[in-house]
């Protein structure tokens, strides 16, 4: 178990150079020290334009904060994303073209190499005084985005991440009320 904060994450440019993204969490890639195996970040989206093409990789991003944008996926459909906390998942190689829908959003994204890892996250809310059991495999990262929230013997305050290894059942609880993102990862076999 290891817990991280704001100490911990680091500015990184964006790929394409067209803003700056706060890295949470990375795994680094165990082939190629270039890529990642898996990626959380939390960026601020403050002019319309293209986003960075991440090939292999599988990304879920989601509304944290702004009136939301508009995503053209490969000059073709457009999903506009225009709620808070609605997880939206898309290949990282897609030709993506965003537009915001009034003024500056800040996004949470999650990032893996879909050859090797599987990702997913769920948005947990609790109420005061409510506790919520999640199971956990693999990899589990929970990141508090409001209020504050305890595991056994571990506070959380808002904007930390704990990192947990093989977990199992984590009994998640709040008594002031929170909202969490818990991020599940798990590693796919290598091929032979």
């Amino acid at each position: 178990m290891r817990r991280l904060g704001p100490d911990d994450y680091r500015d990184m440019p964006w790929k394409n150079g067209g803003g700056v993204t706060r890295e949470l969490w990375k795994l680094p890639h165990p082939f190629d020290p270039a890529r990642f195996l898996a990626r959380v970040s939390i960026a601020t989206v403050g002019a319309s334009g293209p986003f960075s093409v991440f090939p292999g990789v599988d990304r879920t991003l989601m509304i944290l904060e702004g009136a939301g944008v508009a995503l053209t996926l490969d000059g073709t459909r457009e999903v506009v994303l225009d709620q808070r906390l609605r997880p939206f998942a898309f290949p990282g190689e897609a030709e993506l073209q965003c537009r915001l829908l009034g003024g500056p959003v800040r996004d949470f994204n999650l990032m893996v190499d879909r050859a090797l890892v599987q990702g997913s996250f769920e948005v947990v809310q609790l109420a005061p005084g409510e506790t919520r059991t999640l199971a956990g495999a693999g990899i589990v990262l929970l990141h508090v985005l409001e209020g504050r929230a305890t595991l056994p013997g571990e506070p959380l305050a808002r904007d930390e991440t704990l990192w947990l290894e093989e977990p199992g059942l984590l009994m998640l609880r709040s008594d002031e009320g929170a909202t969490v993102v818990a991020i599940q990862l798990e590693r796919r076999p290598l091929a032979p």
